[in-house]
């Protein structure tokens, strides 16, 4: 079997993925790095998902790298641009060189005597192995083979097409059909306003309402500033200005959810017009006890308005040959149901884990700065933030691999390990009760309830913590392997 050896292996060329090659390479330049990618394309999400309307729930002065200012004048920007920002960060740095496309790892397992990861790998169809000393993962949190669809009775009669978001048909036509979009979410909410422009009717069918705010699509400071400035210090103040302004916004929704919760209802009320059911836009739960979805000025508003869309808030009892019957006995006549209804999380893309031989599981263990895994040498893990642009952290993930890899070259160490020596209280590593993450605890990691194993979804204390805290805080151990690296090279050669 074919053997290859790198320093340093990142999983996923998505956007966290080209993001932590950038840093590695500028960083640890001595470090010979490879980005191994399933699929045959990279920018993960963003190349895969391909709905009408596809496009960030975030900003891009802060969805956008900290090192590739973003030029556009959109701030909430489209899936192309995004996929091509992605791609021209990738050539900028001589990073689509390093990539290996159609390769899947299907598990990995940790050699403590020789100090490296060993990959199984499939790649076109057959099976092959790469080794490394550190593991970077960057594979997002969800299935890339299926999203998340419930167990829908009678959906077997149903007569028209259905499809979910996650695997849009490329020759689809919506043009003067009736639509059913089941969910309330960020698909369903950028789904509806675009197939209201050609399709006959549009309804969005949600089980219960979801917080929504309109939020600008261009951003005007940026376009002002740039009159006079350099884009790069157009993007660093307005990046800065809304990094404040996410967490001032979260802050506010936590400590004053009723208030939070009349500030949202009441601008929705107010572009949707006086007469509107706001029993549709009313959540049960306080604000950011599940995202909020946001929608470029107001888009989806409105569509409802002018009568281009509808939403229903019921839950369904049965599909029909010609659509869907509700529990209120209201039926929806549909040509096409799109199943809007959520992601199949999926942590580290389900990837089987060993050390030693012996099997590793990720629930059983805390994440140390958000980074590393509890008792899991030389792995890090990027995941972003759930109250903000995933980016922001998946950027101070990468710096502080780079100071973690910098560190053991330094000191002539190999391995590091995170180790709780206190009796560290675990909690729930994601605090939110949105669908999928409630699905999915059983995969998850867990978080302490104290530093370094907290999480606080906060970007100025992971800034400090991750950019100027010390590495050597006496929890992550450093230690070199009892046989030299240079066996694990030799045996690849």
């Amino acid at each position: 079997m074919n053997c290859v050896y790198q320093d340093v292996i990142i999983i996923g060329a998505g956007l966290s993925g080209i993001g932590a090659a950038y840093h590695i390479s500028k960083s640890c330049p001595e470090k010979s790095l490879a980005i191994l990618e399933s699929r045959e394309q990279m920018g993960g999400t963003w190349d895969l998902f391909r709905y009408p309307g596809i496009r960030s729930d975030s900003d891009m002065f802060t969805l956008g790298y900290n090192f590739k200012p973003w030029k556009d004048k959109q701030s909430i920007a489209d899936g192309g641009s995004i996929l091509s920002y992605i791609k021209e960060a990738a050539l900028e740095n001589n990073l689509a060189e390093k990539i290996r496309y159609q390769h899947k790892v299907t598990s990995i397992e940790w050699c403590s005597e020789s100090a490296t990861w060993t990959l199984q790998l499939e790649v076109a169809g057959e099976q092959t192995q790469m080794k490394c000393n550190f593991l970077l993962s960057c594979t997002g949190y969800y299935n890339y083979e299926k999203g998340f669809t419930p167990e829908f009775k009678g959906k077997e009669n149903y007569q028209g097409q259905f499809i979910h978001p996650q695997h849009w048909p490329k020759d689809l036509d919506y043009t003067n059909k009736k639509v059913v979009v089941i969910g309330s979410g960020a698909t369903a909410v950028t789904l509806v306003p675009e197939i209201a422009k050609k399709a006959k009717s549009v309804t969005m069918l949600q089980r219960s309402p979801t917080y929504v705010a309109t939020v600008p699509k261009e951003e005007g400071l940026a376009i002002l500033l740039r009159r006079f400035m350099p884009n790069k210090w157009v993007y660093r103040i307005t990046r800065a200005r809304n990094v404040a302004r996410t967490m001032l916004i979260y802050k506010y929704c936590k400590a004053f959810p009723n208030r939070a919760r009349k500030g949202l209802t009441g601008l929705a009320r107010r572009q949707l017009g006086q007469d509107f059911d706001m029993k549709h836009f009313t959540p049960k739960y306080n604000p950011w006890d599940e995202r909020l979805c946001a929608v470029p000025n107001g888009d989806l508003f409105k569509a409802l308005r002018k009568g281009k869309a509808h939403v229903v808030t019921d839950t369904i009892d049965t599909f029909t040959s010609n659509g869907i019957k509700l529990k209120s006995n209201e039926t929806l006549d549909a040509d096409i149901v799109v199943s809007a209804t959520g992601l199949d999380l999926k942590i580290m893309g389900g990837i089987e884990i060993k050390v030693d031989g012996e099997a590793f599981k990720f629930s059983d263990s805390m994440i140390y700065r958000g980074v590393l895994v509890e008792n899991l040498p030389n792995l890090a893990m990027v995941f972003g933030y759930t109250n903000a642009s995933w980016t922001l952290k998946s950027d101070l993930i990468s710096e502080f691999v780079c100071r973690v890899i910098n560190r053991m070259e330094k000191t002539g160490t190999n391995k590091c390990v995170p180790v709780d020596k206190n009796n560290t209280s675990v909690i729930p590593f994601i605090d939110m009760n949105s669908g999928y993450v409630s699905r999915a605890r059983d995969q998850m990691p867990l978080q302490g309830n104290k530093l370094p194993w907290r999480l606080y979804q906060n970007y100025f204390k992971d800034m400090l913590m991750l950019r100027m805290g010390r590495v050597n805080d006496g929890v992550l151990q450093f230690d070199k392997a009892a046989s030299s690296i240079e066996l694990s090279k030799t045996v690849c050669d």
